[in-house]
């Protein structure tokens, strides 16, 4: 290693630290009111104090010039490296910038890996929106591969507990992080396809066309515990909260025809206006279709369900 890898530790701690810390508390403030999508113009936008910081840049490893080290890495969800995943031990595959293993950007994140110091993991959604996982640790090196391992970590025991930016020494450390990486790896996925389904169907439901975002939801066809659930936009129907539950209940149907069919005991039942406009007044209507027939719900996929539906009858 060069001379260029070995920063004052006492600068690391407190400048680093204190941006970490700050960027990781923002953070946890846009997700709580923006959600798991944010986008790209707010993370180039951060600022601490007086300073922009940007947390994002043009490479996916990323070191603004007020830190010493990598603030951030970024994948693009189904890009060529977004199912480069150890479900067994719970690791992140990261690549390598470039194919050199001495390149600056590869050493200062090994430099990350060996002073234990936390990033911000970005997932692109789609242009200009991101997911943001943190904190995430280098945690492995493969030079012969061109990888890092990496794995996510709790917020709260890892910053909360000690508080400060860096992992202090845990015995229970490795089996945490893996089980979180896991978890959040699956969360991302669900993020992504529910932006894709909603953006296929023009962010309005597809029954009663309501467009709030914030009261729609992605709804599976074929359920993700299912082997088959994968969560692609031909197995999503975006729907307001009212319908995404009563849709996971059985209560109506979409038949492959994107016919609806309402239940017959939901049909004769009345229980005031909302039973009314919300459930029996959709029968025998046609689902709002994404433009594009790729993106249209799987008429296979609909037919299980709807034998399903059947048999619930």
């Amino acid at each position: 290693m060069g001379a260029t890898d070995h920063y004052p530790g006492h600068v690391i701690g407190i400048v680093d630290g204190t941006i970490r810390q700050a960027v990781f508390g923002w953070l946890t403030q846009q997700r709580e009111e923006f959600g798991e999508g944010l986008p790209r113009h707010a993370l180039t936008d951060f600022v601490l104090g007086d300073r922009r910081i940007p947390l994002i840049g043009p490479q996916g490893i990323w070191k603004p010039a007020a830190c010493q080290l990598p603030i951030s890495i970024t994948t693009i969800a189904g890009g060529r490296y977004d199912d480069a995943f150890d479900n067994r031990a719970g690791i992140l595959k990261y690549a390598y910038r470039g194919t050199a293993p001495a390149h600056a950007d590869n050493r200062s994140l090994r430099k990350a890996w060996r002073d234990r110091v936390p990033l911000v993991y970005f997932v692109r959604i789609e242009p200009s929106l991101y997911a943001a996982q943190y904190p995430v640790f280098i945690v492995g090196d493969h030079p012969e591969l061109l990888m890092f391992d990496v794995q996510v970590d709790d917020i709260n025991s890892t910053l909360l507990a000690t508080g400060s930016a860096y992992s202090m020494p845990d015995d229970n450390v490795d089996a945490r992080r893996a089980y979180v990486t896991r978890t959040v790896r699956q969360r991302v996925h669900q993020v992504v396809f529910r932006q894709r389904v909603i953006r296929a169907y023009q962010q309005r439901c597809a029954l009663c066309l309501l467009r709030h975002q914030e009261l729609l939801d992605a709804a599976h066809i074929t359920p993700d515990s299912a082997p088959d659930g994968e969560p692609v936009v031909s197995n999503g129907v975006a729907l307001c909260k009212l319908h995404h539950a009563a849709f996971d209940r059985l209560f109506f149907a979409i038949r492959p025809d994107y016919q609806i069919e309402v239940r017959p005991s939901i049909l004769s039942e009345s229980d005031g206006p909302m039973l009314v406009v919300g459930l029996q007044q959709i029968h025998q209507k046609q689902i709002y279709l994404p433009k594009h027939s790729v993106d249209r719900p799987d008429p296979a996929r609909l037919d299980r369900r709807y034998q399903e539906f059947l048999q619930a009858i």
